[in-house]
């Protein structure tokens, strides 16, 4: 591996930083403890499959139910309900971490090189994130996204992305569940795709074999890897 890792605490988040020297991508990821594990395979597979150097960022989500999405929303495992905290974790990526992210780095990070992508919610989050004024995101990956999420699609359909470029990925499988609300996700994920387009984002859809929780750090590497060439 060529990128060297770091354990940080910027604002009220920990970040695991893998830098390398001369990047110019700096890829923005929300995990949870799941895609932490994941992120050493991840990022080899960034550098395998791309030679533009880049800075990836994981910032530790403490409550994934409540950071992640954008508006209120019952629960669907357990007894934890949705909250509307995205609005909090995008402002955080804007005013703290970005800036932090130029001090330390010296260097400019402006809307051609910063990618924003996330896996399950964080990829609703992501989805989200792509639709708000003045977003900092060259483009921005979503892989297995939450697009079952109550109100989600539509409104997708009624507002205006904001980002040119997007990479959506699911698994064949993930349709199998018994939980009604997200046995639609392969339904709801291609008519995310048909929205884009016909909003005229460059948007780019793949299907991986297996369930959600398969090769979750490669998917998302995949699109990591595909923005960086857009």
């Amino acid at each position: 591996m060529r990128h060297k890792k770091e354990i940080v605490e910027i604002g009220e988040h920990t970040c695991i930083l893998h830098s390398e020297e001369n990047a110019f991508f700096f890829i923005i990821q929300p995990v949870d403890s799941n895609d932490t594990e994941e992120l050493e395979r991840q990022i080899t597979y960034i550098e395998e499959n791309s030679q533009t150097p880049f800075i990836h960022i994981a910032i530790r989500v403490n409550k994934w139910n409540a950071e992640l999405t954008p508006w209120p929303a019952p629960p669907v495992f357990g007894k934890i309900p949705f909250g509307d905290g995205a609005h909090s974790t995008l402002l955080y990526i804007r005013e703290q971490l970005i800036p932090a992210l130029k001090m330390r780095y010296a260097m400019e990070l402006h809307k051609s090189n910063i990618i924003l992508g996330g896996y399950s919610l964080a990829g609703l989050f992501s989805l989200w994130a792509g639709y708000q004024q003045n977003v900092p995101f060259h483009g921005i990956v979503s892989a297995s996204p939450s697009a079952w999420y109550i109100g989600w699609l539509d409104y997708a359909d009624t507002h205006q992305p904001q980002v040119e470029h997007v990479y959506l990925s699911l698994g064949d499988k993930e349709e199998k569940t018994k939980t009604k609300l997200i046995s639609t996700i392969s339904k709801d994920i291609l008519r995310q795709e048909q929205i884009f387009k016909e909003k005229n984002v460059n948007c780019k859809m793949e299907w991986n074999e297996g369930n959600h929780f398969q090769d979750n750090g490669v998917r998302i590497a995949k699109g990591f890897v595909w923005l960086m060439h857009q």
